[in-house]
């Protein structure tokens, strides 16, 4: 383990391959088989209104928008028996902060899905769990218990952006706090549940509060151990309102340091997902050298960062084609990091 200063030495160091390299030792140690998964999922987003207008998000909708929707209980059935037909063996419901649906109707649907498919729910994000309770009148505790009840599974890192406040008051104010987010994740591996955490960087953030992401996702891992993954990716900025003021978007070579020094920081993580969607497949390839061993899912939908301006796709083949030409093994996998499938 690294210490904050030897891991902010590193952002300023120049020697890419060099701390690419030590990722990949600390990838090695974790993951000796040579084995990179992925998984076939699908993100439904079940409603794109949402009070809390992020400027860097260009999927919400206003409340009373006439190109605002929520999703009707067939279209979502629909979206998930496509999923499963394909091979699916999770969904993702993440959506807007809807100031009108109460936890009955998250209930209604999580019961719905759970009698109608065998699937697994990684479901809300941080910030529509906090609206859950906040629109329900309920305990953060009582929440996330009654949704597990109903049939969620785990729970997505969504909506951590970067866990500094000062960040947070500049690029999404009205957004639940840093402390909202770490609360909501203590409190799911409280209950058993476990969650992700990710860090969308790149958003006119210094080094330090990056660093302030990582402690904190590091000492949640030390006491509960309930993360499976850790997942970094960087913003978009074509068609948000941010973008005006987030000039240059981050680099390949910024993504695969960041990804690296994840890596070798949060040792106490299991797995580190390289991701594809937003910095592209090549560099999500290079990205497996750099201390990832995952590299997500083929995403069958995704709507929140395409809206901002990335349109990279992928199919199944083509992530375990990836993988090869990497020099790994490619394994699917289940929502908890699973490999057990035969391929």
């Amino acid at each position: 383990m690294i210490s904050r200063a030897e891991a902010i030495d590193l952002f300023a160091s120049d020697d890419l391959i060099g701390i690419g390299m030590e990722a990949d030792a600390v990838r090695r140690k974790l993951h000796p088989e040579g084995v990179v998964s992925y998984i076939i999922d699908r993100n439904i987003n079940y409603t794109n209104f949402c009070t809390e207008y992020c400027s860097f998000c260009a999927f919400y909708r206003p409340m009373g928008h006439q190109e605002g929707y929520v999703l009707p209980r067939e279209v979502i059935f629909d979206k998930i028996q496509e999923t499963v037909g394909l091979g699916g063996t999770g969904i993702l419901f993440q959506g807007g902060l809807h100031p009108d649906l109460k936890i009955e109707w998250y209930e209604d649907l999580l019961r719905a899905i759970k009698d109608k498919f065998d699937i697994w729910c990684h479901c809300f994000s941080a910030p529509e769990i906090t609206n859950i309770a906040e629109v329900s009148g309920l305990s953060l505790y009582d929440t996330i218990a009654r949704l597990r009840d109903a049939g969620l599974d785990s729970i997505p890192g969504g909506g951590a952006e970067i866990l500094d406040d000062g960040v947070r008051h500049r690029i999404s104010r009205l957004k639940c706090s840093s402390q909202e987010w770490i609360d909501v994740h203590r409190t799911a591996h409280a209950l058993g549940m476990r969650t992700t955490a990710t860090m969308m960087f790149g958003c006119g953030e210094t080094i330090e509060q990056r660093m302030n992401h990582f402690d904190i996702v590091r000492q949640i891992q030390e006491d509960t151990g309930g993360f499976t993954a850790f997942i970094p990716w960087s913003f978009q900025r074509e068609y948000t309102s941010l973008g005006r003021f987030v000039k240059e978007e981050a680099t390949a070579v910024e993504y695969l340091k960041t990804l690296a020094i994840s890596r070798i920081y949060l040792d106490n993580i299991l797995n580190i997902q390289s991701s594809w969607v937003t910095p592209g497949l090549k560099t999500c390839q290079l990205g497996l050298r750099f201390g990832g061993n995952d590299v997500g899912s083929i995403m069958i939908e995704e709507n929140v960062v395409s809206a901002a301006g990335t349109h990279h796709q992928a199919t199944e083949e083509e992530l375990r084609r990836l993988i090869r030409d990497a020099g790994f093994v490619p394994k699917q996998r289940d929502t908890l990091y699973r490999t057990y499938f035969l391929n």
